[in-house]
């Protein structure tokens, strides 16, 4: 799959899995909404209801940022499956430029933004490669 076309199929994806570790390497995953603008993915902690606002992947990504971002197709007709995983260094911004930018990203991909707010941090993952494979 061209680098071209895993970036695409990608960016178009409704959700991804965020990949994080801890100092200690221990691993942690969860699904996210996210938008891609050039080689950077922006997600964010928005106002859904968590058990709090101090999350996982943040420290993680604090201690180590290192991540992995995982998008992937199935179909019962196995010629159709394919994944893409973006490798990247995550930053997290609580003001600025990033951070409005990443709301805007996420707001024209996701209708939902009209509803809840976008509140929080934001993670800005700078991705260094981009791999992907096809059935």
């Amino acid at each position: 799959m061209a680098e071209f076309d895993a970036r695409e199929r990608f960016a178009s994806s409704p959700v991804a899995q965020l990949a994080t570790a801890d100092a200690d390497s221990v691993p942690h995953l969860v699904p996210v909404v996210f938008a891609v603008s050039h080689d950077v993915i922006y997600t964010a902690v928005d106002a859904k209801r968590k058990s709090t606002q101090r999350l996982r992947r943040l420290a993680n990504i604090e201690a180590n940022p290192t991540v992995s971002l995982l998008v992937d197709h199935y179909d019962e007709d196995w010629s159709q499956l394919w994944w893409v995983r973006a490798d990247g260094t995550a930053e997290i911004h609580y003001s600025g430029e990033q951070m409005a930018t990443g709301y805007f990203e996420l707001r024209r991909k996701y209708v939902q933004y009209e509803r809840i707010a976008l509140d929080g941090p934001v993670i800005a993952v700078t991705v260094s490669r981009w791999s992907g494979w096809q059935a």
